[in-house]
């Protein structure tokens, strides 16, 4: 039996790389990003809404840059992680990152997909699987910060069991979380 991080089984970890098929039928490959996947992730946020973006990294960007990029590629697949969904040419249709906290109790979850990829249910599918891998690592809750403005995001969190609050202290924010296994 593999071990992932700090030891606990996963029963096969190489499911964490390979295709996925979304219910609406489209298929697309996931993997782990590496350093090397820099340059294609910078082309990948080229073809992001600057809504989406600025929905992503929370606040208004005109590019995503070098060291935003650094942090999405070179991490260090213990704490954090970052699933790439790739279509059939290796070209990269969404991004899912999930940093969790130094007990792996808690991580949170942020999702980029290509503007002309969305409604395939690619977010879907990619947050089930980030949120299996999450619960497979042992960590018990799940949240993304979101935008309230972001509804989108929002409902579909809430469609796979996340609630949401509000956070307190800025109340343009709302906090989604979900309690795994």
């Amino acid at each position: 039996m593999a071990r992932v991080g700090t030891g606990q089984p996963v029963a096969n970890a190489d499911r964490w790389t390979g295709s996925l098929t979304t219910r609406s039928g489209f298929t697309f490959h996931v993997r782990p990003a590496r350093p090397g996947d820099e340059e294609r992730l910078a082309e990948f946020f080229r073809h992001v809404s600057e809504d989406d973006i600025r929905f992503r990294f929370l606040i208004a960007l005109d590019k995503v840059g070098h060291d935003r990029l650094v942090a999405m590629t070179a991490v260090d697949h213990d704490r954090t992680e970052n699933f790439l969904a790739l279509d059939d040419q290796g070209r990269i249709l969404a991004t899912g990152m999930l940093a969790a906290d130094p007990q792996l109790e808690r991580g949170e979850v942020a999702i980029s997909i290509r503007t002309d990829h969305k409604r395939r249910g690619i977010s879907w599918t990619l947050l089930e699987h980030i949120a299996a891998y999450a619960e497979a690592r042992g960590i018990r809750t799940l949240e993304s910060i979101e935008a309230r403005e972001n509804r989108a995001a929002i409902e579909l969190e809430q469609e796979m069991g996340f609630t949401a609050h509000p956070l307190e202290d800025d109340p343009t924010l709302v906090l989604v979380r979900r309690t795994l296994g």
